[in-house]
């Protein structure tokens, strides 16, 4: 798959998300086999820009090609500017926001709200596309809510304005993240446009994958929460495409190195104070459904030092590993 020049390594894209796609997760889905991880959303206002979480979404320092940065807004001058400022912070590609939910993005007519105001639409991606010489990218939802989805009606607008390659989440915005997520509109998404097209939306398993890309007949398949956690989901939803057939669940050892590695790369890229607090949710994501898990989770909430963090994380999956040499699941924790 491409966008504009760059040539992808898979069709397994990582969905931004907010608070987890930072530089250290990015890597770590692309080491794994993802083709590109897209960062979470910088804001157009440019008063943020030199905040230090700004500072830190856009340092892309050692990120392996494509680098993708979302943009979120909903003034087309200031989404341009904050195109061009990204830009030159090392950005390749500029993936614009107009699929978040989340009230505090919606309530300032930005995200998904865009969805309800398509000349608006229109007006932004035009602004954006001419404002760089990088491709332009586009994330939305099917709509707004059951009686107004118009995916395709904005589907036609971005690729007349120039946008090279388009993620369609099977939900509306008033859907949030609760029920199910539908297909039937991104295959309708695909079938009007000429863009790749990228399918996201509960993609869990090797199989799920495979059926949402037979039915939609989408370009790729972009995975948001599954991957919290379980970062070689990349690696085995590629396996399975390419041979249909069923990678064996990672080893206890590899997991244990995967999540200490990760939590270096966090205490590195924070610093040990900050990086402790972030790395806490990373942990309970690795370790959740795993036998024993509920009370190692408690614990580790109570440790405030990068060496203790470390520490009882290999101490956990030494644990698991005297039992099983491949990950296993407590009825308890399962039925939690």
């Amino acid at each position: 798959m491409h966008i504009g020049p760059h040539q992808l390594n898979s069709n397994l894209i990582v969905a931004p998300m907010a608070g987890v796609t930072d530089r250290p997760f990015r890597q770590l889905c692309k080491r794994l086999g993802a083709g590109m991880a897209v960062s979470e959303m910088v804001a157009s206002d440019p008063r943020l820009w030199t905040t230090h979480k700004s500072r830190r979404r856009t340092d892309h320092r050692g990120e392996v090609d494509p680098i993708s940065v979302q943009i979120a807004g909903a003034d087309p001058r200031l989404m341009a500017e904050a195109a061009k400022h990204n830009v030159e912070q090392g950005a390749q590609i500029i993936d614009v926001n107009m699929g978040c939910p989340a009230k505090k993005v919606c309530n300032v007519a930005a995200g998904s709200a865009l969805l309800k105001d398509e000349e608006l639409v229109h007006r932004i991606l035009d602004a954006v596309v001419g404002a760089v010489n990088v491709p332009v990218t586009l994330k939305i939802r099917t709509g707004w809510d059951q009686h107004h989805r118009n995916a395709v009606r904005v589907a036609r607008i971005a690729q007349s304005a120039g946008v090279r390659a388009l993620a369609v989440h099977g939900r509306t915005r008033a859907c949030g993240f609760a029920g199910e997520a539908e297909y039937a509109t991104i295959a309708a998404v695909k079938s009007h446009v000429s863009i790749p097209v990228m399918a996201n939306g509960d993609i869990d398993s090797p199989e799920k994958a495979k059926r949402v890309l037979d039915e939609t007949r989408a370009d790729a398949i972009m995975i948001g929460r599954a991957a919290q956690g379980r970062p070689w989901i990349f690696r085995e939803i590629g396996h399975y495409l390419a041979t249909g057939e069923r990678l064996p669940p990672p080893s206890v050892f590899e997991v244990c190195r995967m999540l200490v590695d990760h939590l270096h790369e966090l205490h590195a890229f924070y610093g040990d104070e900050a990086g402790v607090r972030i790395a806490r949710k990373h942990i309970c994501w690795y370790t959740r459904e795993l036998a024993g898990s509920a009370a190692f989770r408690q614990d580790i909430n109570r440790l405030e030092t990068a060496p203790e963090q470390v520490a009882a994380v290999e101490r956990f999956f030494v644990g698991l590993g005297e039992h099983d040499e491949r990950l296993t699941y407590g009825e308890e924790e399962l039925a939690a």
